[in-house]
């Protein structure tokens, strides 16, 4: 199991990694004109919902490890709102502070994890 939990880390860094590269690479033309969120964008922010909620499963269920639920719902929102804004997006061209809001909730979910101990 312990292999599974850092397999599915493993997978969480590279969605984050997806997600926050795709926002990097299309920050100039985000400047410029509305923008829509690219593929790179939706699938690094689906892999980081689906890998994060695996891995609460097996933290949780498998390992009997506790989590720290508020910090787990909080992640939750915040990836769910980015998801939400990228498909928003997908449809129809965002504007520039709501493009930059992808990113900065990105950019955020990242503090979450890191410094809520």
């Amino acid at each position: 199991m312990e292999f599974l939990r850092l397999l599915l880390l493993f997978l969480h860094f590279v969605g984050l990694a997806v997600l926050i590269g795709g926002f990097v690479a299309q920050l100039q033309a985000a400047r410029s004109a509305p923008s829509r969120p690219g593929t790179a964008m939706l699938h690094g922010a689906l892999t980081q919902l689906v890998t994060g909620v695996a891995l609460v499963g097996v933290l949780q269920g498998a390992l009997d490890e506790e989590v720290n639920n508020a910090k787990i719902a909080v992640k939750l929102a915040v990836v769910l709102a980015v998801v939400t804004l990228i498909l928003v997006g997908r449809r129809r061209p965002l504007s520039t502070p709501i493009f930059m809001t992808i990113g900065g909730l990105a950019i955020a979910n990242v503090g979450v994890a890191v410094f809520w101990t």
